[in-house]
């Protein structure tokens, strides 16, 4: 089956021979296939073999944070600098020096040393994270403690190279996923420069307090970020990528409305226009609750709210989310991850949810079905087989 034409056709509204089930399977399997407990038939598969096998689309949204080229290549991920191969970008530091130090805890210290004075940070990616499945780090000291580190973080950025890295995304794009999906460009998790802030350089507490304390020295920072970060943009939206992935991790009380509208909207809403001119599609990873911020994702006139995760998980039904967009966001996603665990719920509320899922989506249209955020690695596979089976029972979706 060809998923690449599915998925561009669910974005465009256009009739479909079948409902597109594109599970995010990435943590299930580097879980299961660490600890040794993949299905016995699929041992020693891939897990493009074991989607192929099951007739599945091939989840290419969301990156392997963790897929190195080179042991130091995660060293500056405390700044919110990723270098993982599938990256469309390379971004080197000038005029900064690094102390690096390793603990065999997991922990990874970093100390920045600029003419502006000096910051550092600390993440975990630690054995039990890597056997859970997981690539993403856990910040344990932030870049920012207050705004005596802002002269010394802007430098770093104000310092930083970006150069376009499209050869690995391109042979991932043809060799790797083919018909099998789409290869979304990564860009930032973060939208904004005061997103960035939020999200990866800042504890949230510390954020808000300093926002709410010192709104103009925090602004002001947030501008002097602001080229980096249109240039990562620029250099993913002229990828081979016929899909951007900007922003991540949206939440009525991490992100508030207010807040949402003020510092992100715009940027999203400049950024779709950027990838529409261009024929291209804008994604972002909307995996929180959701209440309050629907209408401004329809202001920000993204095409794809990636990884949303309804009711019981949040607030929102399917069926309500549907509503508010109308049409013009396609969902990936839609499908909480709690009902494919059997300690969360028996077979027969599973079979019962799985029924009303399918009767709230009416006809099926900009719809693109995956477990949100992504299928757990307890998942119950027999439960990942029938929603497969029942998205190709549903028949011709869309219009």
């Amino acid at each position: 089956m060809n998923f690449e034409k599915l998925i561009l056709s669910t974005l465009k509204g256009e009739r479909t021979e079948t409902l597109p089930f594109i599970p995010r399977l990435d943590i299930w399997y580097s879980a299961n296939k660490i600890n040794g407990t993949l299905p016995p038939k699929f041992k020693n598969a891939s897990l493009r073999d074991i989607t192929d096998e099951l007739e599945l689309g091939y989840h290419a949204v969301v990156p392997l944070f963790r897929d190195f080229t080179n042991e130091n290549d995660d060293i500056d991920i405390g700044l919110g600098i990723y270098r993982f191969k599938a990256i469309p970008y390379m971004v080197e530091l000038h005029n900064v020096d690094r102390k690096v130090t390793r603990f065999g805890s997991g922990l990874t210290e970093v100390e920045y040393s600029t003419p502006k004075g000096k910051i550092k940070t600390g993440v975990v990616y630690d054995e039990t994270m890597r056997k859970s499945g997981a690539s993403l780090h856990v910040t344990k000291e932030h870049a920012i403690k207050g705004i005596r580190d802002f002269e010394a973080l802007a430098y770093i950025f104000e310092n930083a190279e970006l150069k376009p890295n499209y050869s690995y995304l391109a042979e991932f794009k043809t060799s790797i996923i083919g018909t099998r999906g789409v290869a979304v460009g990564f860009s930032s998790l973060c939208v904004s420069p005061m997103h960035f802030l939020l999200k990866d350089l800042m504890a949230i507490d510390n954020f808000y307090y300093t926002l709410f304390v010192h709104p103009d020295e925090i602004e002001h920072l947030a501008e002097r970020l602001n080229c980096y970060c249109n240039n990562i943009f620029e250099i993913a939206a002229n990828s081979p990528a016929d899909i951007i992935l900007s922003g991540a991790n949206y939440d009525q009380s991490i992100t508030p409305p207010d807040f949402f509208k003020k510092y992100i909207a715009p940027d999203l809403k400049k950024q779709s226009k950027i990838l529409h001119d261009k024929g291209k599609y804008l994604l972002t990873h909307t995996d929180g609750e959701n209440s309050g911020l629907l209408e401004l994702y329809l202001q920000s006139e993204i095409d794809i709210a990636d990884s949303v995760c309804p009711a019981p998980i949040t607030s929102l039904t399917l069926k309500e989310t549907r509503e508010v967009f109308g049409g013009k966001i396609t969902i990936w996603g839609g499908i909480p991850f709690n009902i494919v665990l059997e300690d969360s719920m028996i077979n027969y509320d599973f079979e019962r949810f799985l029924d009303m899922t399918f009767a709230s989506i009416g006809n099926g249209d900009h719809i693109i079905l995956s477990i949100a955020d992504t299928t757990p690695p307890g998942a119950k596979f027999d439960r990942i087989l029938k929603i497969a089976q029942k998205a190709k029972q549903f028949g011709p979706a869309g219009i």
